[in-house]
C-alpha cells in the first residue's frame, strides 16, 4: 500500500485532476442513462399525465444547476443524475451541469480529498479528526447562525 501511496504522491497534479474528471463523467453519466433507460421503458408502456410532463419540464429548464451542485454533495450526486434521466433531461442541458460539476468534483478530490486519504493511510488519522472536528464545529455554528436569523420576533399584539 505504501507503494502505491507513493506512486499516486509522485503524478503530477493535471493528470490526478484528469483521472478524477475522466471517473465521475462517466459515472454520472452512466447513472443518467441508466435513468433515461427506465423512463424509456416506462413512457413506452404508460402516457405520462400532466402532471409528470410539466414535473419533467421544469427539470429540463432547472435541473443543469442542481445537477452541478450536487457534485458538493456526498451521496446526493448519484440519485440527482439518476433524477435527471429519470425525468428525461435533454442530452444538452445535463450536460450543461454535468460537466461544471465533474470539474468541480475533480478539483476537490484531487486536492482536499486526496489530502485526506493520506492523512487516513499514512498515520494522520488524528490529525484528520482533529480536521473533521473543525469543520464540524464550523458547519453547526454556520447553521446555528442562520436558524436564529429564521425564528420571527415575538408578536406583541398579544401582550397589549
Amino acid at each position: 500500500m505504501d507503494d502505491l501511496l507513493a506512486s499516486i504522491r509522485e503524478w503530477p497534479w493535471a493528470w490526478a485532476w484528469l483521472a478524477f474528471f475522466v471517473v465521475v463523467t462517466l459515472r454520472a453519466g452512466a447513472t443518467y442513462a441508466i435513468g433515461r433507460g427506465i423512463a424509456a421503458g416506462v413512457l413506452r408502456r404508460r402516457e405520462p399525465s400532466v402532471r409528470v410532463r410539466t414535473a419533467m419540464r421544469q427539470v429540463d429548464r432547472w435541473g443543469p444547476p442542481v445537477v452541478t451542485l450536487s457534485f458538493f454533495t456526498v451521496g446526493v450526486q448519484t440519485a440527482v443524475n439518476l433524477a435527471a434521466g429519470l425525468a428525461r433531461m435533454t442530452w444538452p442541458r445535463y450536460l450543461s451541469g454535468l460537466l461544471p460539476g465533474a470539474v468541480v468534483w475533480a478539483v476537490i478530490w484531487s486536492t482536499i480529498g486526496m489530502t485526506a486519504f493520506y492523512a487516513v493511510f499514512t498515520g494522520g488519522a488524528e490529525r484528520l479528526a482533529w480536521i473533521m472536528l473543525l469543520v464540524l464545529a464550523v458547519v453547526v455554528v454556520v447553521l446555528l447562525t442562520r436558524s436564529m436569523r429564521q425564528v420571527p420576533p415575538p408578536d406583541d399584539r398579544d401582550h397589549g
